[in-house]
């Protein structure tokens, strides 16, 4: 599968200079700009999502991109780049530049001046820099992201302190979800076998005992407490077409205080840990993009690892106190209601040129949550 792509382009006050033709970049996934970049031909940095002709990924697929080029065979557009309010500020000209003229002066305040930025992805929940040094080599990435996960910065810096090294350090934060953190060399874990996710939760474990103890401290620094308001408006236009979730709605109550006597405590959550999120390089391992991270049970994190018995069994033996493996297994449906309720919010908070990316999320971890409780 590969995308095919058209480039509206814009210079770098915003102005807008028309359309490059159509090509084919063979990277599928739209949140994908290294792709796009290698393929364009000319100097440029894309922006924003305009328009998609289906579901991600893969179609043909239009951005926004910024070039200081004045390139020659242009096509005429007629796109309209009226402002919106929900717009990121990383998604026009403006911002980008910013953003990277903020990393450049960061970098250079720490001794790591003439790095280059490489742009890799750009989407409604990030946008992301490599920053490589004169050999080619990582040293750098520039994250920034939109005012909802404005948190993540923070709490990375909690968690190195608590943990060094389990997480990316962070070099500098700014204003606007700016955040410069060190390269972290290895591969994503996708597929991983059991053993290694169960390690991943033990490593985990001792973070979020430490934070069960001061949740005044993760809401200072702005984390926001799991929630699964507005859950019922959320599901009303599926309860035809998904059978079964009418039925886990109304019993939702009593599992939620079954998981309530279970008795683990509020701490810190990751939000979204999957194996795709650990970067290992050799025995050691980095859990990356916090930007999800909320104030609740801790067996959220190890349901969202999707371990089969035998690493819910060894993630409950670190609670010794508390009866975790039965909060784990009555969470098991919940935690797709609440990925439903976080895919909403996005939605809320997203222009609509960039609703595509999650056009099916809430159905799909409806539909999910409902095979998950018939498990």
């Amino acid at each position: 599968m590969s995308r095919t792509v058209t480039l509206v382009l814009v210079d770098p006050a915003g102005e807008l200079l028309g359309q490059l033709p159509p090509f084919t970049v063979e990277v599928p996934w739209w949140q994908d700009s290294a792709g796009v970049l290698a393929a364009a031909g000319i100097d440029v940095t894309v922006l924003r999502l305009l328009h998609g002709d289906q579901d991600p990924p893969g179609g043909h697929v239009t951005y926004l991109a910024m070039t200081p080029e004045r390139p020659k065979g242009l096509l005429p557009t007629d796109v309209d780049l009226s402002p919106h309010p929900l717009r990121a500020a990383y998604a026009e000209a403006a911002g980008a530049s910013a953003s990277l003229a903020w990393a450049a002066g960061a970098l250079d305040r720490i001794g790591l001046s003439g790095l280059t930025a490489h742009q890799q992805r750009t989407w409604n929940l990030s946008a992301i820099w490599r920053f490589d040094g004169p050999d080619g080599v990582p040293v750098a990435w520039l994250k920034q992201v939109p005012p909802f996960f404005a948190h993540e910065a923070a709490v990375l810096r909690m968690v190195d302190a608590v943990s060094p090294g389990l997480v990316p350090y962070v070099l500098a934060a700014g204003d606007q979800g700016r955040a410069l953190i060190t390269h972290v060399p290895g591969e994503d874990r996708y597929g991983a076998a059991p053993p290694f996710r169960a390690q991943v939760l033990a490593a985990l474990q001792p973070v979020q005992e430490h934070f069960a103890g001061r949740v005044d401290e993760l809401r200072a620094a702005g984390v926001p407490a799991l929630s699964l308001d507005g859950l019922a408006r959320i599901a009303a236009p599926h309860l035809p077409g998904i059978p079964g979730l009418r039925e886990l709605l109304d019993d939702l109550p009593r599992r939620l205080a079954a998981v309530a006597e279970c008795g683990l405590p509020d701490t810190l959550v990751h939000g979204d840990l999957h194996m795709g999120n650990v970067i290992q390089d050799g025995e050691s391992f980095t859990i990356v993009d916090w930007g999800d991270a909320v104030i609740g049970n801790p067996a959220f994190d190890a349901v969202r690892m999707r371990g089969e018995p035998e690493v819910l069994a060894a993630w409950a033996e670190l609670w010794p106190e508390y009866d975790a493996l039965r909060a784990a297994e009555l969470l098991q449906p919940v935690e797709f209601l609440r990925q439903a309720v976080v895919y909403d919010t996005f939605m809320a908070q997203i222009e609509p040129s960039e609703w595509p990316y999650h056009a099916d999320d809430v159905r799909r971890c409806l539909q999910t949550a409902v095979d998950s409780a018939g498990q």
